[in-house]
């Protein structure tokens, strides 16, 4: 995605999994532009962006999921489920973890992640730590979400 012509698309899928502060997507998308341990990866749709998934390494064999995005015409169509595999069958990472909220922990599960509640982090909101084998990430190819 460094060389994607149009950066006002990834910032509106940016936005989309975080908190929609301009100055804050502005600076998470330079972070992916000049740090070449980040890789932010997407699938082009109808010559369009349809969604994106954001990688931050931790070793060789863990990365975070830092950030996944589908435009809603496409959710429900295995892209997220299609990115995190094709990363994972690419890069070979032994665990693949992420960190989410209630509203997607069941997006996180069908794939295949183990869940763990870490508990209400901000008042009234619980958080879940989410974590993907490379055993688990076989559960992506036959899973229908």
């Amino acid at each position: 995605m460094k060389t994607y012509n149009d950066l006002t698309e990834v910032k509106s899928l940016l936005a989309e999994c975080m908190w929609p502060n301009e100055e804050r997507i502005s600076r998470e998308l330079d972070k992916y532009l000049t740090d070449d341990s980040r890789g932010l990866y997407g699938e082009i749709i109808h010559n369009q962006l349809a969604g994106l998934i954001g990688i931050v390494p931790y070793s060789d064999d863990v990365v975070e999921l830092k950030h996944i995005a589908i435009k809603p015409q496409y959710r429900w169509h295995r892209l997220g489920a299609n990115l995190i595999h094709e990363y994972m069958q690419s890069y070979h990472p032994a665990k693949m973890i992420a960190e989410t909220d209630q509203d997607a922990v069941g997006f996180y599960s069908k794939v295949g992640f183990e869940i763990h509640s870490l508990g209400e982090q901000y008042p009234g909101v619980e958080r879940f730590q989410c974590i993907l084998s490379k055993d688990q990430e076989l559960i992506l190819k036959g899973i229908r979400i």
